[in-house]
């Protein structure tokens, strides 16, 4: 597997003449988000990094590994639905042990346990996530849950902070939520809040992928085009769908990216149900 460097080393590589470090736009992203995923280690008690196996997710993992110089000190977490591609959990397994990675696998409920009232079938299913990521964080005490959202995949993520309070339940009031001028985070919280931390909320999906390109960072096969299609954004099986492309390659998503019209989530069935139901899920502690 390719080396992990730490973050310092390749900034210096790229000096100027007069020894002063010299940094692109990806590394001024990742010396932020190493510099978040620090301090949440420093003022949280116990917390984990949720994996959802996905591109965003992987580079969070990537970064995390950077962080604190190639061990995660905290557990990795995949609440799993039991729906994903096989690939996915291949790809899990494959890793969560390549990457030596203190790793818990937590399942959600069945669907039959879930209160869908005025939901449709994908936002019910997403609901069941929730349930499961509740039980999962209660069941290991955890009040910091580290996630890889980013404000440009959602309307409602965009509302987000990079460290979002929340009650115990997981519930998130998106009317009150703390300033964050100048990366100054607000990481001092009375005792039993819940806090999320999002070390990539201001990334974007070209981020994503160029630093992916960059860093050489395993992806999950579906990502690339087979037979006109692929994926852009990974969940389960039965509520989500391919988008057209050719792109087979990093470097032909990357070029696809910086001309589409097309919606990252557009292969997600939830989002094209209810205009009201991703609101609902946030609110009710939803990634």
């Amino acid at each position: 597997m390719r080396s992990i460097s730490p973050v310092s080393a390749r900034v210096y590589a790229k000096s100027k003449g007069n020894g002063r470090p010299v940094m692109d736009r990806l590394d001024r992203l990742e010396a932020q988000s190493v510099y978040i995923f620090r301090e949440a280690f420093n003022r949280i008690d116990k917390m984990a990094l949720l994996w959802s196996l996905g591109k965003d997710s992987n580079v969070m993992v990537w970064l995390a590994k950077k962080a604190f110089l190639g061990h995660i000190p905290f557990p990795v977490m995949h609440v799993d639905t039991g729906k994903k591609f096989p690939e996915m959990y291949e790809f899990r397994d494959r890793y969560a042990e390549e990457w030596g990675l203190d790793f818990i696998r937590e399942e959600c409920p069945p669907i039959e346990d879930i209160d869908g009232e005025g939901l449709g079938p994908a936002a019910r299913s997403a609901a069941r996530k929730t349930a499961g990521l509740r039980m999962a964080t209660q069941k290991h005490g955890f009040n910091g849950l580290v996630a890889g959202i980013r404000r440009d995949e959602q309307s409602m993520r965009a509302k987000e902070r990079v460290f979002s309070p929340r009650g115990l339940e997981g519930n998130w009031d998106f009317r009150d939520q703390p300033p964050e001028f100048w990366d100054q985070y607000k990481t001092d919280y009375p005792e039993g809040t819940h806090i999320r931390i999002h070390p990539l909320l201001h990334w974007t999906e070209l981020d994503i992928w160029e630093y992916t390109k960059r860093e050489e960072i395993p992806l999950i096969s579906l990502y690339f085009s087979k037979n006109g299609k692929r994926y852009r954004s990974l969940g389960d099986q039965d509520i989500t769908n391919p988008v057209d492309s050719d792109a087979s390659t990093v470097e032909e998503i990357i070029q696809e990216l910086r001309t589409t019209k097309v919606s990252e989530r557009s292969g997600r069935a939830m989002d094209h149900e209810t205009e009201d139901a991703f609101e609902r899920l946030r609110e009710g502690g939803y990634l």
